[in-house]
This record gives C-alpha cells, structure tokens and sequence, in this order.
C-alpha cells in the first residue's frame, strides 16, 4: 500500500457504472416529468451558486428572500427553491421529490451493471487495511444494495447529510472526519472535474480521475494527480 494514502473515498453515479446505461432507461421517466426535474436541478444550481458565493460554515445557503440560516433541513430548502420556480406548494414539492427522485429511479436500476473490475478492486484495496469510504450527491445506501457493494465502507455519506453539495469542500472534509485521516492521506475517485476533482482538491485531498477518453487524458491531468480508465489500473497504483 501507497505510505502516503491511508483511505480512498469514491463518488458513486458514473464512476462505478456508466451514467449513460440508467439515463437511457429513464428517458420515459425524463419526458413524462421534464417540468419538474428542470425545477429540481435549478434549485440545485442555486444552491451550488450560494456556496460558490462563501456562504459561511456548514448551514445551509438561505432563500434569497428568507432570513440568513433559515433552516437546517437541506431538503426543505431544496423543495423551498423548486416550488418558487414550479409555482406549487413547497410541502407537495419535497413529498414528490422523495419519491420521483430519490426513489423514482429503482425500477430500471436493477439492470445497472458495474465497470469491469469494480468489485475486485474495492476488495483488494479493504483487505490491503486501507479504509475507503463514498461520498455521493444523493443518499447512495439503495444504490449500493443494488451493485452488491453495500459492505465495502468504512463511512458512507452524501451531501443532503452534509448540507452542501460538490464541489464545496465542507462533504470532503466531513469524509475525512468520518475516515479518521487527514484530508491529505485520502484519494478522492470520481468522474467529474467540475464537482469531483475540484472539490476534493479544495480539501486538501488526492484526487483520481476515471474517464473514458484517452485522447484528452494528456490535456486535463492537471484536474487531477491520477487519470484512469480500468480498474486495474488504479488497484496498482494504490497497492504498490
């Protein structure tokens, strides 16, 4: 094992199975409730946007028109923003939340398959005693049931618990903190540079990068310490 890493924290959707393979199967579910998801990623986006602008510590970024830290409830402020831009009741947003998107995907994940070599390497990097844990931006414990990797973590967090969503450091630290490690003995793995890389980075992590497009490999390395696009890959250049 690598002196300088003690634990691997992973993101989930799209770095340990294709994102194309569930959008695909959802395109039905996309078209029938296009209004509503365009309202929930907006809410996000101003989320993102008043962590970008240094809403201080932990709590939650306000509405604009709301008294500061006017609530600890990261789905309440969620539903809050996406029933202004729907036009509806905040309480009927997040109840339909809760089931279109935090639960509205089950029925076509059950077809999800990993990338090769998932399974084998998160086995290997456990039993070589480096602690790994995974950081999604939505709640991952169904996800993981599904993929068969539910005992793999030695923490499992998500930024509805954390109150902030990648790339905003505070998740990563929170990941760290639930680790044990410093922020710098930790390897981040994920897919996206935006929110991934650019967050863990800010934590002061180490940070890995699967992608599938070896032609700009060479052009975005400096997004992060390690890019790769096997598993095997990284097992070796974790278990030395």
């Amino acid at each position: 094992m690598r002196d300088d890493i003690g634990g691997i924290a992973y993101d989930l959707d799209g770095t340990f199975y294709p994102n194309y393979r569930l959008n695909r199967a959802l395109i039905p579910f996309f078209l029938k409730e296009w209004p509503f998801l365009l309202a929930f990623g907006r809410a996000r986006s101003i989320i993102r946007a008043a962590q970008e602008r240094g809403v201080p510590g932990p709590e939650l970024p306000p509405l604009p028109d709301a008294a500061p830290n006017s609530g600890p409830d990261f789905y309440d402020v969620q539903a809050r923003l996406a029933a202004r831009i729907l036009r509806a009741d905040p309480a009927a947003v997040k109840k339909k939340a809760a089931i279109l998107i935090y639960r509205g995907w089950e029925p076509h994940f059950r077809k999800i398959t990993l990338f090769p070599g998932v399974a084998e390497t998160l086995a290997a990097i456990r039993a070589a005693g480096c602690r790994q844990g995974l950081l999604s931006d939505f709640p991952p414990e169904r996800k993981l049931e599904y993929l068969g990797l539910r005992d793999c973590w030695d923490a499992i967090l998500c930024s509805e618990r954390t109150g902030r969503l990648k790339p905003d450091p505070l998740p990563f630290q929170k990941m760290a903190e639930a680790l044990g490690l410093p922020p710098e003995r930790i390897l981040y793995v994920g897919n996206s540079r935006r929110y991934d890389m650019a967050g863990a980075k800010r934590a002061g992590m180490k940070t890995a990068l699967i992608s599938f497009f070896p032609f700009f490999q060479g052009r975005s390395r400096g997004s992060a310490d390690f890019i790769f696009h096997d598993y095997r890959q990284l097992l070796k250049y974790v278990v030395t």
